[in-house]
């Protein structure tokens, strides 16, 4: 059993433009891990519409496949009640940690530490700082696209910074707070460098046996910048306006991780660490604009579509309470007729009985006064209503890499189905020796032992 196990979580990361960007001299890190560890890959859902990191992680993370975990949200954990890797192991008499897991519940009696991702509710396990700290994280991420951050954030962030970034990474936190407004991008790069550094202050704090690590900016850059990367090769590229002339902010992100993967090794030189991504990116085929809602409650009003609450999710996403399953009805009647002039829809709505899960999904840009009816009622939304996200570059393929460095692995020899990462965990910490052939799942705990 090593003497301890880190799990960082690179979302939607792909292993392939890694290793481009390694032949070519860059990232340094992880040339050196995959030379001495080798890769491969994980298999999960295969239709596009299940293809979601917030599908994939709950996957990752209990041992069960959509089919039978049936969270298809996020922020939908919270309403299950389904077995983890990080309880599974307190069980077994370990103690875990989690920093940022997507999707993931605060089940644990009594973990080292638990902060969960921005936008799922659960509770959190941390200190004072950090509890303030993730506060304003879950402020800053989820208005990343108006570049809003209230004052009480900006301080939280800032006292933030002051406790748990590492000296060294000092120069980098102040280049990219500098350069964020001419390259937005930045912003979720200072954020996923911030939540390494808290991770790597509070694995040496307690100590845990194993502990996880998700960030996300990777997952974000490569949907909004993929076309202007060194490692792609298609027929699109974004506009001057959008970025400028080579930049590459892929590059910049997998650097970033590689920085990270260097602060891990050398922080903790006994721990193992695994590498898993869930799933990847591939290049979008067609132009696709994002858009987000400014103010939902506003909007929802304006429309006069009943709510009782609205929850923003990310990006494009939203969630409306409703008192009522009547009510829930009547919101989403109104919103799924929602349609620009030409008929296309600009709503995407699930409906769960007394709320829905909203999505902006109208692809097209939208105007300074953008014309939309809903039946025979007619509406406009301007830079008011709506802000400009991003240009999708690109989309998800369910497979996923992983790396162990506990073992040296080969893409198609190595091969196993995301579901089975839990094993492969037990396994590295020596307490199970399956090889990945059970199921976790909802089953007693007795059974898990």
């Amino acid at each position: 059993m090593p003497e301890q196990l880190l799990l960082l979580e690179l979302n939607e990361v792909n292993f392939e433009s890694i290793a481009f960007y390694c032949e070519r001299g860059f990232l340094p890190n992880f040339r050196d891990l995959l030379t001495k560890h080798g890769w491969t890959t994980t298999t999960s859902e295969t239709r596009h519409s299940d293809i979601e990191p917030w599908i994939q992680w709950v996957t990752a993370h209990t041992g069960m496949a959509l089919a039978e975990h049936q969270v298809f949200r996020l922020g939908d954990i919270v309403r299950h009640d389904l077995t983890q890797i990080w309880e599974v192991l307190e069980q077994l008499g370990l103690s875990v940690g989690a920093i940022s897991p997507m999707n993931a519940k605060h089940r644990l009696k009594n973990p080292a530490f638990f902060m969960p991702d921005p936008w799922t509710k659960t509770e959190l396990t941390v200190g004072p700082r950090l509890r303030s700290l993730y506060a304003a994280i879950s402020q800053a991420v989820n208005d990343n696209s108006h570049a809003r951050l209230t004052v009480r954030s900006a301080a939280q962030l800032a006292l933030g910074l002051l406790s748990f970034a590492r000296p060294g990474n000092y120069p980098t936190y102040l280049r990219l707070a500098a350069s964020a407004g001419r390259a937005p991008w930045r912003r979720a790069l200072l954020l996923d460098l911030l939540l390494a550094d808290v991770f790597i202050a509070e694995v040496a704090r307690a100590r845990p046996d194993f502990a996880s690590l998700f960030v996300n900016a990777g997952a974000h850059i490569q949907h909004h910048y993929l076309y202007s990367a060194e490692c792609y090769d298609g027929p699109h590229r974004n506009p001057e306006w959008y970025l400028r002339a080579n930049a590459d902010p892929i590059l910049e992100v997998y650097a970033l991780y590689d920085r990270i993967v260097s602060s891990l090794r050398r922080s903790f030189p006994r721990a193992r660490l695994m590498i898993a991504t869930g799933l990847h990116q591939v290049p979008h085929g067609e132009v696709t604009y994002y858009w987000r809602l400014c103010d939902h409650a506003r909007f929802l009003q304006r429309l006069g579509i009943p709510f009782v609450e609205v929850e923003p999710r990310m990006s494009r996403d939203f969630l409306i309470v409703c008192e009522s399953p009547a009510q829930a009805a009547i919101a989403e009647q109104k919103l799924a007729s929602a349609a620009a002039a030409d008929g296309t829809p600009l709503f995407e709505v699930d409906n769960r009985g007394t709320d829905l899960f909203v999505m902006l999904t109208y692809p097209r840009e939208i105007g300074s006064r953008f014309e939309f009816h809903i039946g025979a009622d007619e509406y406009s939304m301007s830079s008011e209503d709506v802000a400009f996200v991003a240009l999708k570059n690109g989309e998800h393929s369910g497979i996923g890499y992983f790396l162990d460095t506990g073992k040296h692995l080969e893409p198609l020899r190595d091969a196993f189905e995301l579901k089975n990462l839990p094993h492969h965990i037990k396994a590295a910490l020596g307490l199970d020796g399956s090889g990945g052939s059970e199921t976790l799942g909802e089953r007693p705990r007795s059974e898990l032992a």
